[in-house]
């Protein structure tokens, strides 16, 4: 019971869904609760595959797949691509580490935002596109495996901000072992079992495993040089820079 009350916080803490009201919350168990955002991940993803699915049966590819990508984005609430247009912003504007923080603090999307947001998902549709019927295969496996590089990042690096008005900040405080781990094992078991089914190839796992740790590599390098660790901002533009890197290797080695 433990287990699944924290797997229904990491819900709906991510996505719009409603969550009982026996759930409750708090902030020591939102911590805990972290191992399960990869699942909460793969969930989304094979969300926005059945609706990709049930569309792609009376609509053009085109049509079904921003169907799908709006499916999600409403499941979601936006989380992730609101981190990625206010990152953009903080660190497209900013130079010094008080002035990037003001400025992803701010609500109101600019510039830089805007344009990173906008190529951002013209660059989704595109991939999923193109890759066909196997975007139904790449959104479950890369919506779980691009949340573990954010994951790695709650773990091993310091949160920046010293406000406690942050929703990221009891997420923050600390991850355990245990909690990087099951989110680790959780994330990369879709790719392992698709691999296993026959549905993916050795060596386009592969390649998607280091394509989603290089991204992840280079997020928290950049995130360190520019303000010396992450925000709840720096995590989500995190997730979409992984998420659009495994779009891109699967999307490559589909059309060879």
């Amino acid at each position: 019971m433990h287990e699944l009350k924290r797997l229904l916080i990491s819900l709906g803490y991510f996505t719009r869904l409603p969550v009982p009201a026996w759930v409750g919350w708090s902030a020591t168990e939102l911590n805990r609760a972290a191992r399960y955002f990869p699942l909460v991940g793969l969930l989304v993803g094979a969300f926005g595959a059945a609706t990709l699915w049930a569309f792609r049966a009376c609509l053009p590819p085109g049509a079904a797949v921003a169907i799908s990508m709006l499916a999600t984005l409403l499941l979601t609430g936006a989380f992730h691509e609101d981190g990625l247009a206010d990152s953009a912003d903080g660190f497209g504007g900013g130079w010094e580490k008080a002035q990037i923080l003001t400025i992803m603090k701010d609500s109101r999307i600019g510039a830089y935002g805007a344009i990173t947001l906008g190529v951002a998902l013209l660059l989704k549709f595109a991939l999923l596109e193109a890759m066909g019927a196997a975007a139904l295969l790449a959104l479950p496996v890369v919506h779980a495996a691009s949340r573990v590089p954010p994951l790695l990042i709650m773990s091993f690096m310091r949160y920046v901000r010293e406000t406690d008005d942050s929703r990221a900040k009891p997420v923050a405080n600390g991850l355990g072992a245990a909690e990087w781990l099951t989110g680790l094992i959780l994330g990369l078991a879709p790719a392992l079992m698709a691999c296993a089914l026959g549905w993916l190839t050795p060596l386009r796992m592969l390649a998607l495993l280091l394509g989603l740790t290089l991204a992840g590599l280079i997020c928290a390098r950049y995130f360190f040089q520019r303000i010396g660790g992450y925000t709840g901002d720096a995590l989500g533009a995190a997730q979409q820079v992984c998420e659009l890197t495994g779009y891109l290797v699967l999307c490559a080695h589909f059309a060879a």
